[in-house]
């Protein structure tokens, strides 16, 4: 059974960093004759391009991309702005056929698509900025004791790992006086198109032999020089992102090259650990291992 036959579907290529969805996900979308989502909080910022591993020229002229380049640095787009924009772009593409490929690792932003985000008070901007600038200073477990002692909820029950959601809650209970938690109502919005969500996997040491041989690829391919031209902007929330802050931190001069090159990796590490954490709690992914008979493997999922 061919699904482009069938009732609009969107097809949620997900997984951590250097697993190899972008190469999927364009293979995906020749074969179902569609386009593609980005679903990467990053890719959507035209002045990186090296460090946040964008498809290259070759690979955006050979499918339809959506929200990648779209936007200058200085633009702050939320989880809620993605799913907006990306349910016009799935309007866009379902225009024109039943299938839509949507690719990336950032979990909250295909969450928002797929179920909808709860809605929220604003936060005061400016608590939120003190609470970053502390964080900068004093680290992750003076971001979790305020955590602990401010909002002992999310503590119990939050991800006291990471440190953006840690910062968001923080600056939510000083904004509100009130948990975060309060506000999440855990009820899907209903979508008018189906879901398919394909997570891709591979065994932890290659997973992380791959991610460090893409920061050296990324390193030659000249990150360095990307991070110099973006130094003056440094600051911005959305360049403090891996593969930036600690090329940065080697600009200020509170560490050498190497020792920056090793921490990208470290870091990457980390953060595909995370992206993993999250997707697992997801049962409604089917993982395919992304060995080389990986797209084959997909498409008799998708046809079965």
């Amino acid at each position: 059974m061919d699904l482009r036959l069938n009732k609009k579907t969107a097809y949620i290529i997900c997984g951590p960093t250097a697993v190899g969805k972008t190469d999927i996900a364009i293979l995906l979308a020749k074969y179902l004759e569609t386009a593609i989502i980005s679903a990467d909080s990053r890719q959507c910022y035209r002045e990186m391009n090296i460090g946040t591993a964008k498809p290259s020229t070759e690979q955006l002229s050979e499918v339809k991309h959506y929200f990648i380049n779209e936007y200058p640095v200085t633009t702050l787009l939320t989880a809620a702005d993605f799913e907006n924009l990306a349910i016009n772009y799935l309007s866009q593409i379902f225009s024109n056929s039943n299938a839509a490929i949507v690719c990336g690792g950032t979990g909250l932003y295909i969450k928002s698509l797929c179920e909808g985000l709860d809605e929220m008070p604003e936060t005061d901007k400016d608590i939120t900025q003190k609470i970053e600038e502390d964080y900068k200073q004093f680290g992750l477990q003076w971001l979790q004791d305020c955590i602990k002692k401010e909002d002992s909820e999310f503590y119990t029950k939050g991800e006291i790992l990471n440190p953006l959601r840690m910062i968001r809650a923080l600056s939510f209970k000083r904004s509100t006086n009130r948990s975060i938690l309060e506000y999440r109502t855990y009820t899907p919005k209903q979508r008018d198109f189906n879901i398919i969500k394909i997570g891709l996997e591979l065994p932890r040491e290659l997973l992380y032999s791959r991610i460090n041989q893409r920061v050296d690829i990324m390193m030659q391919n000249g990150l360095l020089t990307e991070v110099e031209k973006l130094y003056p902007l440094r600051n911005l929330k959305n360049l403090q992102t891996v593969g930036y802050t600690e090329l940065f931190n080697y600009l200020d001069g509170n560490c050498n090259l190497q020792e920056a090159i090793e921490k990208i990796k470290q870091n990457t590490r980390n953060y595909a650990k995370r992206q993993m954490t999250w997707f697992r709690k997801d049962t409604t992914i089917t993982w395919i291992n992304a060995d080389k008979n990986a797209f084959k493997k997909i498409v008799k999922l998708i046809n079965s």
